[in-house]
């Protein structure tokens, strides 16, 4: 599998699917999740309005699936991470969780590619030192499980920082 991180957006990245940031509604009001609604149009926020009202609220750490709008992927895999709480209130593993399924969703729907940011690190607060950890673990056992399909894992964030720690804790080796 080839994992790269890269400073780019996240919306213009030419994936089988990429991952929203989420909150548990699904309202693209802010951070990643506005970017995406903005760039890939009105029928995103309508498709997810339409799964809430189907399914109901994301529970922390799970995922949703919508179709990608007009964005050069074909699914958004929205990813309900947490807010950070001093990580007291297992933000750890809901944040693994986020990852994971993140993953283990791609794969099941036969992407071989997908782009995903650095999940509750931006408005939820999360230290982006301990996310990196998270992902990097996450990534590491869902490697384990031999995927079949994706071959291709992109973290994408705009902000220089988050890309130099993602590459510093980026060890699949441990």
């Amino acid at each position: 599998m080839l994992v790269e991180i890269v400073k780019e957006d996240i919306t213009k990245q030419a994936v089988d699917c990429i991952v929203n940031a989420a909150n548990s509604s699904l309202q693209h009001g802010g951070g990643v999740a506005l970017a995406i609604s903005r760039n890939g149009g009105y029928k995103i926020q309508e498709e997810s309005n339409e799964y809430i009202r189907k399914n109901g609220k994301v529970t922390t750490g799970e995922v949703a699936v919508t179709k990608a709008g007009d964005l050069k992927a074909s699914y958004i895999i929205h990813a309900v991470g947490p807010i950070w709480h001093g990580g007291k209130n297992n933000e750890d593993s809901l944040l693994y969780n986020a990852f994971i399924n993140s993953l283990k969703k791609a794969e099941e729907l036969g992407c071989s590619s997908i782009a995903i940011p650095a999940i509750s690190s931006g408005i939820y607060g999360f230290p982006i030192k301990r996310c990196a950890k998270v992902f990097n673990n996450a990534l590491k056992d869902f490697l384990k499980s031999e995927p079949k399909n994706l071959k291709i894992v992109k973290v994408c964030d705009i902000r220089e920082n988050v890309i130099n720690t993602f590459k510093e804790e980026l060890d699949l080796e441990k």
